[in-house]
C-alpha cells in the first residue's frame, strides 16, 4: 500500500514507524513546520519529520492546507500541497495528531476512485472525547477506561465512522505520559491491521458514531495548571496526573512556585480535617500529605524552581523540616 502520512508529535511517529516496518510504502509525510523550543529557542523538527528524513521519505510542511487563507504565503503553501497531493499516486492517507484541519478538497483527493480515503488514529473511545486533548481529559475526568478508534475521516471534528476500536483500563496511578505511551502503541498496532486488511481486499465494517455520549476534549491551556486546593482530593489527584507532562500542575508554597508531578489519594482518613486547606499535614515514606477541600492527597513527586524532579518528602523538607510551617496557597 502507498500511504500519505500526516502527523507531528511522537504519538504520530510511532504509528508511522509501525506502518513503515509493516512493509507499506510511505510516499509523503505531511507535518507541521519546524518550531522554536528550548532555552536557545532553536528550530526543531517534529518527530514525524525526523523519521521521514532518516528514511528518505519526502516531507511537506505547509502552515495551513486551507486555500482560502488571507495570508498570501500560507495560501501559496496550501495550493502547492494540494497540487502535490493531486499528482501523487497513493492508496490511502493516515492522519495522526497532525494539528492542521484537512479541508474537504484534501479529503476528496483521498476519496478518488481506487483509493480508500483517509483514516485517523484517535486516542479515545469515540464519541467520548472528540477534539485536541483526549488523553489528558480522560484522566482529568476520572474515566476508568479509554482506548483508540481508527476512524474514516470526514469534514467534521472527529465525527467519522469508526472501522476498528480497542479499549484499555486507565490505572489509578496513570499519568498522561504513561497513558500516551500505551495508547500510541495500541494505535500503531490497530492502523497496521486496517492497512493490512485493505491490502488483502477485505471489507472494513464502518460503524456510525452514537449520537449520545458526545464530549469534547478542549486543548490544555497553561493557565489550567494552578491547583485549587478547595477541590476534593480525588479531583486534584486527577488533575496532577492529567497535567503530567504538560503543562505540569503548579502551586505556590511559601513563596515558591512548585510543580506537582505525581500523586495518589491518601490511604488514611485520620488526617482529614487535621489542618486548613492547603496545609502539609505530615510526611509519608517519599511523599507529603496535603489537606484538600474534601479529603487528603499524598503528593509523591515535586520540583522547585530551577531544580530537578524529586520525591515530594525531600522537596518539602528542603523548604521546611517542620510540616506545620508548610501551606500551599489555593488558586484565587
Amino acid at each position: 500500500m502507498k500511504i500519505v502520512f500526516a502527523g507531528t508529535p511522537e504519538f504520530a511517529a510511532q504509528a508511522m514507524r509501525a506502518i513503515y516496518d509493516a512493509g507499506h510504502e510511505i510516499v509523503l509525510a505531511l507535518t507541521q513546520p519546524d518550531r522554536r523550543a528550548g532555552r536557545g529557542m532553536h528550530l526543531h523538527a517534529s518527530p514525524v519529520k525526523e523519521f521521514a528524513l532518516q528514511n528518505n521519505i519526502p516531507v511537506l510542511q505547509p502552515e495551513t492546507l486551507r486555500q482560502t487563507s488571507t495570508d498570501p504565503d500560507k495560501r501559496a503553501q496550501a495550493l502547492a500541497a494540494y497540487k502535490h497531493l493531486s499528482e501523487l499516486e497513493f492508496d490511502a492517507m493516515v492522519v495522526v495528531a497532525y494539528g492542521l484541519i484537512l479541508p474537504q478538497e484534501v479529503l476528496d483527493i483521498c476519496e478518488k476512485t481506487g483509493r480508500h480515503g483517509s483514516f485517523n488514529i484517535h486516542a479515545s473511545l469515540l464519541p467520548r472525547w472528540r477534539g485536541a486533548a483526549p488523553i489528558q481529559r480522560a484522566i482529568e475526568a476520572g474515566d476508568s477506561r479509554t482506548g483508540v478508534c481508527i476512524m474514516q475521516m470526514d469534514a467534521g471534528l472527529d465525527t467519522g465512522d469508526t472501522v476498528l476500536t480497542s479499549d484499555l483500563e486507565i490505572a489509578s496511578d496513570e499519568t498522561s505520559a504513561s497513558l500516551h505511551d500505551r495508547l500510541a502503541n495500541l494505535g500503531a498496532n490497530l492502523i497496521v491491521q486496517v492497512l493490512d486488511s485493505l491490502q488483502q481486499g477485505k471489507n472494513l465494517i464502518r460503524l456510525q458514531q452514537p449520537k449520545d455520549g458526545i464530549s469534547y476534549a478542549e486543548k490544555i491551556l497553561k493557565n489550567e495548571a494552578e491547583i485549587d486546593w478547595n477541590l476534593s482530593a480525588k479531583e486534584i489527584d486527577q488533575r496532577i496526573r492529567a497535567f503530567n507532562p504538560f503543562p505540569g500542575a503548579t502551586s505556590n508554597l511559601n513563596g515558591l512556585v512548585i510543580k506537582l508531578w505525581n500523586s495518589k489519594l491518601a490511604n488514611t482518613k485520620s488526617l482529614d480535617g487535621a489542618g486548613k486547606i492547603g496545609d502539609v499535614l505530615g510526611f509519608s515514606e517519599r511523599g507529603g500529605y496535603i489537606q484538600c477541600g474534601h479529603g487528603v492527597i499524598e503528593v509523591l513527586e515535586m520540583q522547585k524552581p530551577g531544580g530537578k524532579k524529586m520525591d515530594a518528602k525531600t522537596c518539602l523538607q528542603s523548604i521546611s523540616p517542620n510540616e506545620k510551617l508548610l501551606r500551599f496557597q489555593s488558586k484565587e
